[in-house]
């Protein structure tokens, strides 16, 4: 094996990388691979300012898609080397990425790889995970403490979820931007991004998933769950601050519970409209019983059968998140 890895198991390994999920399916991220170093940028156009006012969660989407890469190379044979905001004068560069050849790929190198291409976000009421006190035991270990908390929010706790998913709700009822930005990026795709109709859950199940963001397009679309209530374990992800290398930590905190979660074959949606709003986030944190910043919760369970089949979502082609032609000067 060569020292440097090809364009081409860069290009594959960008692709999975994009398959990550981000606010509405928007994709804010852009790769350059110079022959040596592989720089992740983040892309404010792809910001979504009414819903993300502050771009917390863009910078929390591309540090899934770090992750993922990471994991990609990972699976190809090659240790990465994350150099992470690099260049003071750019804070839409977020890192630098270097590789060297790994002494051996292991089994659960692949798996997780494969995982990657499993992951749905899927909206519909789950039952219990099975075997969640052991699963949660391999959770924690995965997860670095000093960078993110990991709490799993007690049963009790789903009336005080109820009401601060209503509080959200009404808080934003009037907000014309935000409801536009929401009609424009969900029920259908655009240059292959947003929310398809096919990912989208019928009013029924929704009305079964308390916490679940509203989305307006969802009239038509038929049932396809057989649960009636939700019963998800409910996971929030904290950090000391909202700094922007907090936030991408976060992504790839959030990266590794997801990717964990499909290996034990359990149904994931990630939330984070509840965080959006300074009121229902502040429930949220204290729902976690300490001083750390809610960042992202996600729902746990398992969904019915009859539902593994639906298409994953569309991603922005190769062509559009990755540039080879970056001269390596350019790492600056």
């Amino acid at each position: 094996m060569t020292q440097l890895p090809t364009g081409n198991t860069i290009e594959k390994a960008v692709l999975l990388a994009g398959r990550a999920p981000s606010l509405h399916n928007s994709q804010p991220w852009h790769w350059e691979f110079d022959g040596r170093a592989l720089r992740l940028f983040s892309v404010p156009e792809r910001m979504l300012p009414a819903t993300d006012t502050s771009g917390q969660q863009l910078l929390i989407s591309c540090g899934i898609a770090l992750d993922h890469l990471r994991v990609a190379m990972a699976a190809a044979g090659w240790h990465t080397h994350v150099d992470r905001f690099p260049n003071p004068n750019r804070r839409d560069h977020l890192a630098t990425l270097t590789f060297h050849p790994s002494e051996a790929v292991t089994d659960g190198d692949r798996d997780r790889a494969d995982a990657i291409m499993r992951r749905r976000t899927d909206r519909l009421p789950f039952t219990a995970p099975t075997g969640w006190s052991d699963f949660e035991s391999i959770l924690r270990a995965t997860v670095n403490p000093a960078d993110v908390a990991l709490d799993v929010l007690p049963e009790g706790s789903r009336p005080t979820l109820a009401r601060a998913a209503e509080m959200a709700a009404a808080l934003r009822r009037y907000d014309s931007e935000y409801h536009a930005e929401l009609q424009w990026w969900t029920g259908h795709t655009i240059a292959s991004a947003g929310v398809p109709k096919e990912a989208l859950i019928s009013p029924e199940e929704g009305r079964q998933v308390a916490i679940n963001r509203q989305f307006p397009a969802a009239k038509d679309i038929p049932p396809r769950s057989e649960s009636t209530t939700d019963h998800a374990v409910i996971l929030v992800l904290s950090t000391d601050s909202d700094t922007p290398g907090d936030l991408v930590s976060c992504g790839e905190a959030l990266s590794t519970v997801l990717l964990e979660c499909t290996l034990a074959e359990f149904a994931t949606c990630t939330l984070t409209h509840l965080i959006e709003v300074p009121r229902s986030r502040a429930v949220i944190r204290e729902l976690t019983e300490h001083s750390g910043l809610p960042q992202v919760m996600v729902r746990v369970g398992i969904t019915s059968a009859a539902d593994q089949d639906t298409p994953p979502t569309p991603r922005r082609p190769l062509a559009e998140i990755l540039d080879m032609s970056a001269p390596a000067e350019h790492a600056q």
